[in-house]
């Protein structure tokens, strides 16, 4: 997967993100990863009181949004119109819900943006990531933020390795993306638009649109059923 297809505008639908204005401030998501928390912040005090309840300094709800009792939340947050969270999910702050997304039980998301429609519904880790429009997570499927050398993290393009400066990014998922159930995807993961992760996967690197990842070194183009 080339660095052009890496690109804010290659792998999302902008208008699917209260959080826009981030993206476009960026060429590559990975570059927005560090300015969540400050985005959020700065959306919030803009939101209209008719629409969005604010809990203590920093946390913005949409007042169609449900929320579990037993949900643990600290802020920066902001959780859109028609967003399910539920039982014991764990939100760690710096974390985007974007509109009728749903965040299941036990799952914990730690500096996130999730655009629109995203589903991650069973047993999800999801840290330093963005999942793109109506992007799914399966049951148990993570992703991993830090390398095991604690290194910083890279992004594997076709054209070359960039150094992103963060030793904490984890995958980016472009709109459309389906991973697997139990599958991991290692720091510094791309994932293009409309792809297919195959369950109990290890992803690691750059994975291009419309594709079927099978397993390391087996991806195959999607047939077009038209």
């Amino acid at each position: 997967m080339k660095l052009e297809a890496m690109k804010n505008t290659e792998l999302f639908d902008l208008e699917q993100t209260i959080a826009a204005r981030l993206f476009t401030m960026y060429t590559y998501p990975w570059e927005a990863l560090p300015n969540i928390g400050k985005c959020i912040t700065s959306i919030g005090k803009h939101l209209p009181e008719e629409e969005y309840a604010k809990l203590g300094k920093n946390i913005w709800i949409h007042k169609t949004a449900k929320m579990a009792r037993s949900v643990l939340m600290t802020g920066p947050a902001i959780i859109c119109a028609g967003a399910e969270v539920r039982h014991s999910a764990f939100l760690r702050g710096n974390t985007i819900i974007g509109e009728n997304a749903v965040v299941g039980n036990s799952c914990e998301l730690k500096n996130v943006v999730l655009f629109n429609g995203v589903q991650v519904p069973h047993y999800n880790y999801v840290g330093d990531s963005i999942l793109g429009y109506k992007s799914h997570m399966g049951a148990g499927a993570v992703t991993s933020n830090v390398k095991s050398d604690k290194t910083l993290v890279k992004i594997h393009a076709e054209d070359g390795d960039i150094e992103t400066g963060l030793k904490k990014v984890g995958a980016i998922l472009g709109d459309g993306v389906e991973v697997g159930c139990g599958s991991v995807l290692n720091p510094g993961t791309v994932i293009g638009k409309n792809s297919n992760i195959y369950p109990l996967s290890s992803v690691r690197g750059c994975v291009e649109p419309n594709s079927i990842y099978k397993k390391q070194g087996e991806v195959v183009e999607k047939e077009d059923r038209e």
